[in-house]
């Protein structure tokens, strides 16, 4: 072979070695590690699976796609960092959120708003009782038959507050709301019914979970984000002083639920307003408080609110029938 013809081979043999090496990156990024010893191909076109990006470079997740970071990672409260070195986030493309635990875990993670992130907003309600005054307005059992009537000003407590106690010493607690023939509530805008329950039994009414509620163990929560029957230790509440003598240990009870209890709250039952009124003067509403659930420090308290017994379904509606109640102020 002539030096021309060699020098053209040489020339062609690097313009193939060139391109080989040009082709091979491709083929690697198309594999994901997915922590097996044996690499796995993704699946192909728009459902290629792929380590995130470097800090700072572009994403190949279009602004539509859902974002599959964990909420721990988005910044939920408590979280930790991984101990076995950096993981690698898998990310798949195309299709939806495979789990609704995840956006409830993203909404649980959320702070309540106006609070500083892991906080619950607490507020307080109570167990009012008619006085005196003038009889002008009527309350009304499940089957819209006349139950009591009352002074204006005891009606407009007891259908936000849930439940009261007459002047007869009766106990009167939630039936059912969309009543037509009941006055409409000014602060909830609801129409309620009543039962008449046995005093003895319930001295401070029903809640949700149809057992008897307790002053200041009692509290009222969002269900979907709390579940009923959960024990709750509230550190912020440790040391209040109580009504009888003594000091309270921050344990609580998800007995309740109310209308405008929502999302990250927790609505703590006084049992009297002039109670309500002391607390707020100690630990304000809204200030914000933390929760350990199902904490150890409070199993007993637990017990005691097993130990209590339930009751019947309210009139009109299943166990746990939410009561039409506004959180308090």
């Amino acid at each position: 072979m002539t030096s021309a013809g060699a020098l053209t081979g040489r020339r062609l043999a690097a313009l193939v070695l060139a391109l080989a090496c040009a082709c091979a990156p491709k083929g690697g990024a198309d594999w994901v590690d997915d922590g097996s010893s044996e690499p796995r191909i993704a699946r192909g076109g728009g459902g290629w699976l792929h380590a995130p990006p470097p800090e700072g470079a572009g994403s190949e997740r279009g602004p539509g796609a859902p974002d599959a970071t964990p909420a721990r990672e988005r910044g939920a409260p408590d979280a930790a960092p991984a101990e076995d070195g950096p993981s690698i986030l898998v990310r798949e493309h195309g299709r939806p959120p495979r789990a609704p635990e995840a956006a409830r875990a993203a909404e649980a993670a959320r702070a309540a708003p106006g609070l500083a992130p892991g906080l619950f907003r607490n507020t307080y309600y109570d167990f009012p009782t008619e006085g005196g005054g003038a009889k002008d307005a009527l309350l009304y059992d499940a089957a819209c038959a006349p139950l009591a009537r009352v002074p204006r000003a005891f009606h407009d407590q007891v259908c936000v507050q849930g439940s009261g106690r007459l002047a007869s010493g009766d106990t009167v607690s939630f039936a059912r709301r969309a009543c037509a023939c009941a006055d409409v509530c000014p602060r909830t805008g609801q129409q309620v019914c009543f039962e008449r329950l046995d005093a003895r039994r319930f001295p401070y009414g029903r809640g949700a979970t149809g057992r008897p509620i307790t002053p200041l163990r009692t509290v009222a929560v969002d269900s979907s984000v709390i579940p009923l029957g959960t024990s709750l230790y509230v550190p912020e509440l440790v040391g209040l002083p109580l009504p009888g003598g003594g000091r309270h240990d921050g344990c609580f009870v998800a007995e309740d639920r109310g209308i405008k209890v929502v999302g990250r709250r927790i609505d703590v039952f006084t049992g009297d307003p002039a109670v309500t009124a002391r607390l707020n003067a100690l630990f304000p509403s809204n200030r914000g408080v933390r929760l350990w659930l199902n904490d150890a420090r409070c199993s007993g308290v637990v017990l005691a609110a097993a130990a209590r017994g339930g009751a019947a379904a309210p009139a009109g509606g299943p166990p746990g029938e939410t009561p039409a109640r506004a959180a308090g102020p």
